[in-house]
């Protein structure tokens, strides 16, 4: 399986409106080395990428779901990919920032 974490990085670092300096000081590396990542120059490690997870508190497997390219999925085409994962990320953040309830599915059982 082919990834872009670059393309995931950017997306993410995007959403969340922070700068270079501020991640990579949440990430605890060097603003350079991050913007290597972004610039598709390097790969995160496994540390690097669980520290970004954690920096900007989301899974490290919607990060792998970001990074996922068009090769890894035939049928969609990468601004289609990058666009639902961009809903996806917004969707999560906003969930994040609000109390969460139970879903209400007429015909349940209560």
């Amino acid at each position: 399986m082919e990834s872009n974490y670059a393309k995931a990085f950017r997306i993410i670092h995007a959403t969340f409106g922070l700068t270079q300096t501020e991640l990579a000081a949440r990430m605890r590396i060097n603003p350079s080395h991050l913007s290597l990542i972004e610039a598709a120059k390097r790969k995160p490690s496994l540390r690097v990428l669980e520290g970004f997870a954690t920096a900007v508190g989301v899974p490290s497997a919607l990060i792998s779901l970001l990074a996922t390219t068009e090769r890894d999925i035939d049928s969609k085409s990468d601004k289609d990919i990058s666009d639902l994962a961009r809903a996806l990320l917004r969707l999560l953040v906003s969930a994040q920032e609000q109390p969460q309830r139970s879903l209400g599915f007429e015909g349940a059982k209560k």
